[in-house]
């Protein structure tokens, strides 16, 4: 992989916060936040211009300062975006846990879970709105019409437990979504960890969603990866290898450019954010691709 961008670039973007306001289920109403990044040249008065939008979870025990704080990506996306080697995109990165801080010691998965799910709910209706309502996104309002017609130029991508979110997301939010970059987290739909312990099931519960969907499979994009020395890839490897064989829904390419199914196995590549960031650098330029090809 390349690794020329650890470095600074002349033209950076900048890391806005974004508060919002959500209601638990006990009623208990809980102020959060989000970073986000707009790439160098985002002019708020420019009102033409508008930005596909990627949402970056990160793995259990985070916050939204995770990504900032555990590897360099903001200098990976403004290498990417100022060498035009991907057009340029807004970046959010949120919180699945209810209190936006970060959790230390033992963590339960089903517990792990729970906030997953109820990340789901404030996905749609609070973060979203409040994202999409302050910048310019191809959502022309955050009424739910324009929020759903906007799905192709909204991403999903997460590490580790971010990664079984991404799944979530696809499973729970597909009218919302058409990209999606799991990254050392697999599926957990069918119980925790079901990419390892039960990888055909999972494997097929994804293909009768998409396929039951009103959507194509060519309106799913999947991205995932993982490495050779991830923990992680125990669980994922698996299902990504039964997803390929339901060949009706999923088309593996190794060729990011083609197929709705991709799949990096990194040599040697540990559970950390230094590895999965540098997938994201591998599939950006392919992230919206396809949206950029149909606007030149």
């Amino acid at each position: 992989m390349k690794q020329d961008h650890y470095h600074d670039v002349d033209f950076r973007g900048t890391i806005e916060r974004v508060i919002y306001t959500v209601t638990t289920p006990a009623g208990k109403i809980l102020n959060k936040y989000a970073n986000v990044y707009l790439p160098y040249g985002y002019d708020a008065s420019d009102l033409a211009k508008r930005y596909n939008i990627l949402y970056l979870m990160h793995g259990s025990g985070g916050n939204p300062d995770a990504w900032l704080d555990c590897c360099p990506i903001k200098n990976m996306l403004e290498h990417t975006f100022s060498t035009r080697e991907a057009e340029p995109m807004i970046v959010v990165f949120p919180s699945f846990y209810k209190e936006t801080i970060s959790r230390t010691g033992k963590r339960d998965a089903n517990y792990e879970y729970q906030n997953v799910l109820f990340f789901l709910q404030e996905l749609i209706c609070a973060l979203m709105p409040a994202v999409e309502g302050r910048y310019h996104t191809y959502a022309e309002s955050t009424s739910e019409k324009d929020l759903l017609a906007a799905r192709g130029h909204r991403a999903f991508g997460g590490f580790s437990m971010g990664g079984a979110t991404t799944w979530a997301v696809l499973t729970h939010c597909p009218e919302y979504f058409s990209r999606f970059v799991p990254l050392s987290g697999d599926c957990w739909e069918i119980e925790p960890l079901g990419g390892r312990s039960k990888p055909k099931e999972t494997a097929q519960f994804l293909h009768d969603l998409i396929r039951n969907s009103v959507f194509a499979p060519e309106d799913f994009h999947i991205f995932a990866a993982t490495g050779t020395e991830d923990a992680a890839s125990q669980s994922l490897t698996p299902q990504i290898e039964e997803m390929k064989q339901l060949t009706d829904v999923f088309h593996f390419s190794e060729d990011c450019a083609c197929g709705n199914l991709h799949f990096l196995l990194a040599n040697g590549e540990v559970h950390a954010y230094e590895a999965v960031y540098q997938y994201l650098y591998h599939y950006l330029p392919y992230l919206f691709a396809e949206c950029r090809r149909n606007l030149s």
